[in-house]
């Protein structure tokens, strides 16, 4: 039995053309299964929680194409990949309900910065202390999957010289996130920022990993992975989960696998060191995404992303091929060999090519792709 798994799938709509317009509460309105972001230029679906990899497949195009068959119904509009507003209209945000107050602070705090399209990976684990301790490990390697997923080079037109510009942008909320090293912790901690202000309600955690459920703090039940860019290739996406998944079941496996043990950092400073070198290796990912030089938490030293993904996978492809997903986890090696979004887009430049050039193709590969997806989803795929 495999662990349950689901999505929270951010997406722009626009022209064909790549300007994003604001639709989500004509979206919303007229489809199951999709919310309002604060700013209007973006949409949410989510997938239900699923054991499968095939049916998790049907459950990220099926809704997709759902949109774009109304979005038609609309006018001459689409979906548009990447992770900002590539092109243009970070000036200005739209409100997509102004009368809710909770968009309203966001807005007067954090403007477009947040007005972002991104992949949360959901992965369901009942005991809390294995939760935690799960989510100690996986935010410590979080920069690996911001590395795999980047797709945002882009932004008002412009090369900014990031892979993932988005995660850049963001403003990770607190400022200080601690490794929270019991359930009990992270209760007592979300108590205090809701107590001090510095959390609006107990969504307002705005980091790379962080324990997810009903009933925030006390009742958590998976773990949420927020890093990511957009994933727009399916079968991509659920080789990046694959692996989040494998390393899950490493971690329930391994009882010892956690950082705050194995770290051979100083037992005194260990915490803070690792948080520091996490922050670190974010931004280093966020620029230079496979190419980024990190620092592993276990003894400090020096890796490129790509190596330390490597050498995971190989780690990781008995316990992948042991639960029988193994099929879903070798996308990866065509990721590394080929490079991500961000990646191939900023060869294209190399190339000559415009950002809009660019946002214009993969407007029409996207769409294509889905169409052919589409028709195989009655095909079984494996697990």
């Amino acid at each position: 039995m495999l662990l349950c798994k689901g999505f929270e799938v951010e997406m722009y709509t626009g022209t064909p053309q790549g300007e994003i317009v604001g639709l989500s509460d004509k979206i919303v309105a007229a489809l199951d299964r999709f919310m309002r972001e604060p700013d209007s230029r973006n949409v949410e679906y989510t997938t239900a929680p699923l054991c499968s990899y095939d049916r998790l497949l049907c459950d990220l195009v099926r809704p997709r194409q759902q949109l774009r068959q109304y979005l038609t119904s609309l006018g001459d509009y689409t979906l548009i990949p990447g992770s900002t507003l590539a092109l243009g209209g970070g000036d200005r945000f739209y409100r997509s309900d102004p009368l809710n107050p909770y968009h309203t602070y966001i807005e007067q705090t954090y403007g477009t910065s947040v007005v972002t399209a991104s992949i949360h990976i959901n992965i369901g684990l009942n005991d809390p202390e294995q939760l935690l301790r799960a989510c100690r490990l996986i935010r410590l390697e979080a920069p690996l999957f911001l590395a795999l997923s980047a797709s945002s080079p882009f932004l008002d037109g412009q090369v900014t010289g990031a892979h993932s510009t988005r995660w850049h942008l963001f403003p990770q909320t607190p400022r200080q996130v601690p490794l929270f090293a019991s359930h009990g912790h992270y209760v007592a901690w979300v108590e205090e920022q809701l107590r001090l202000g510095t959390m609006q309600n107990v969504r307002h955690l705005w980091n790379s990993v962080r324990p997810n459920g009903d009933r925030r703090p006390y009742k958590v039940n998976r773990l949420e992975l927020r890093i990511c860019d957009l994933v727009t290739d399916p079968l991509a996406l659920l080789a990046i989960t694959a692996l989040l998944e494998a390393r899950i079941w490493q971690v329930l496996e391994q009882p010892g696998l956690d950082p705050l043990e194995l770290s051979q950092l100083p037992a005194a400073t260990r915490r803070q060191d690792l948080l520091d070198l996490t922050l670190a290796n974010e931004k280093a990912a966020a620029q230079f995404s496979l190419e980024a030089p990190l620092r592993h938490w276990q003894d400090g030293r020096s890796i490129l992303a790509k190596d330390w993904i490597q050498e995971l996978y190989q780690d990781l492809w008995p316990i992948a091929k042991a639960k029988g997903f193994s099929c879903f986890l070798s996308p990866l090696q065509k990721i590394l060999r080929e490079g991500n979004t961000a990646q191939q887009w900023l060869r294209q430049v190399d190339q000559g090519r415009s950002p809009q050039a660019i946002l214009q193709q993969a407007i029409v590969a996207l769409a294509e792709e889905e169409v052919e997806l589409e028709d195989k989803l009655c095909q079984p795929l494996g697990v």
